[in-house]
């Protein structure tokens, strides 16, 4: 299927969280996903062999095409370019992002983490697509992280010129307070992938984010 999307589209944007996904197969996530009204998913899973991750971005890319999804591969960008992904998206630690833009050209989209507003004005002169601001709230899915409050990704959003997206322990109750800065894209994990109906959830927030647009 034709990708209808940018990532200037995009509202919600989940990143897996595949030991939140009690049982039930890959595609059939994806397909919620596209249910819901997703225009993206990121691709992230830690504990794979190269080979492990490898195959399984090629299932993630069969069925974002078939869905119209874009499809965003997490730290690596080899990866990514063997199986067509959209883009990439990098850690701090991870390759600078000139590198990754040589890498994948300069159609790719390329993500890049961030927890200060000068740090996300660095990434967007290297040639960043998006930079993700974060993690806002305590998060199960990085419990080591220092979260830094809403005021950083307000300054972000303020001083950039280029998408800004956030993370981090949103969820339900406090997603408009998230909102209120002004940011259109929002990143999360457990607060689709771990509960019961993954479609409901993900209509859920796009609803909100599209009407506080």
């Amino acid at each position: 299927m034709k990708k209808l999307y940018s990532f200037a589209d995009v509202d919600l944007y989940p990143v897996t969280g595949r030991e939140h996904f009690a049982g039930r197969q890959d595609e059939e996530v994806i397909a919620a996903l596209a249910q819901g009204g997703a225009k993206i998913v990121q691709l992230r899973d830690k504990n794979l062999t190269d080979r492990e991750y490898y195959r399984l971005s090629l299932l993630y890319r069969r069925e974002t095409d078939k869905h119209g999804l874009l499809f965003i591969v997490n730290d690596r960008p080899d990866i990514a370019l063997a199986v067509r992904a959209d883009g990439i998206h990098l850690g701090r630690s991870d390759l600078p992002v000139s590198v990754a833009r040589t890498i994948l050209g300069p159609d790719a989209i390329i993500g890049a983490s961030s927890n200060t507003p000068a740090t996300a004005k660095e990434l967007e002169k290297s040639g960043a697509t998006y930079i993700n601001i974060g993690p806002l709230f305590p998060t199960p899915t990085k419990p080591d992280a220092k979260n830094i409050g809403l005021k950083p990704l307000r300054i972000a959003i303020e001083n950039a010129g280029i998408p800004i997206s956030t993370m981090g322990g949103i969820t339900a109750d406090n997603i408009d307070e998230v909102l209120s800065t002004g940011v259109k894209h929002v990143g999360v994990v457990t607060a689709v992938f771990a509960g019961a109906d993954i479609t409901k959830a993900v209509s859920f927030f796009v609803k909100r984010i599209v009407s506080a647009r």
